[in-house]
């Protein structure tokens, strides 16, 4: 068993309008919804909005190639790690800001919002992995329009300094997938105004 994670776009004002103790309860009916699962459908994969009475106010993202797990995002990080240095410093700079907000971190320091769901987290209730409320949003937003248009400068260096074959993200067409499934994320969430989370199950 390994850690995974479920990322949600939140309107924000929903959410800091609940009380601090049920807001948790209140993401998870929202995310998961108390239906009868088709276990012969296939796996969902892109935005999943669950049917509310009125507007929508949380929608959840299935990463296409995870199934769930936090270990591609983990190894993502890993391999920015490796090759970032190799990358011009254009690129590096905006994507630097773009994953620190995800899921790469360079630093010992937790997630900003932790007391947003509930109190001080333990080993059997881990702190959130994601938590970026609009205006941290807006900043991915931006970070992601300067370093797309470059990412495809990393191809080579990527093959030589951060390939993993076999791996969560064994080479850097994986890693391109994934960085743009987490920038239509973040995109649809700026389109809304909406904050992002990652919840650890």
């Amino acid at each position: 068993m390994g850690l995974d994670i479920t990322v949600v776009a939140v309107d924000w004002e929903r959410l800091e309008s609940t009380p601090v103790s049920e807001r948790l309860a209140l993401l998870e009916e929202a995310a998961f919804p108390d239906v009868d699962l088709d276990w012969d459908a296939p796996p969902e994969a892109g935005w999943v909005w669950p049917e509310v009475a009125g507007p929508h106010w949380c929608g959840r993202y299935a990463f296409r190639c995870t199934s769930g797990s936090y270990k591609p995002h983990f190894w993502a990080g890993e391999a920015w790690e490796d090759v970032r240095d190799f990358a011009a410093p254009a690129l590096r700079e905006s994507l630097d800001g773009f994953l620190r907000g995800l899921f790469w971190h360079d630093d010992p320091a937790p997630p900003p919002l932790d007391g947003l769901l509930h109190g001080d987290p333990g080993p059997r209730r881990p702190g959130l992995l994601v938590a970026c409320p609009p205006k941290a949003v807006a900043e991915l937003g931006a970070r992601w329009a300067t370093a797309e248009p470059l990412l495809d400068g990393l191809r080579e260096v990527y093959a030589v300094h951060a390939a993993r074959p076999g791996g969560w993200i064994e080479d850097f067409d994986a890693f391109a997938v994934l960085l743009r499934e987490w920038a239509a994320v973040v995109g649809e969430a700026e389109r809304r105004g909406w904050g992002l989370l990652g919840l650890p199950w």
